[in-house]
């Protein structure tokens, strides 16, 4: 048992903030992208 809960606090806690990162990034990558597919419209006059 206190082998599952060492690798549950060894594993899991990298997991987790790696998991909540990815959400962070996710939200200005779509607006990076969008941002991106409009740059030709703003760049011809």
């Amino acid at each position: 048992m206190d082998n599952w809960v060492s690798l549950l606090t060894d594993v899991g806690f990298p997991i987790a903030g790696t998991f909540y990162l990815l959400h962070r990034v996710e939200g200005k990558l779509d607006i990076m992208i969008e941002t991106l597919h409009h740059l030709p419209e703003k760049m011809n006059p």
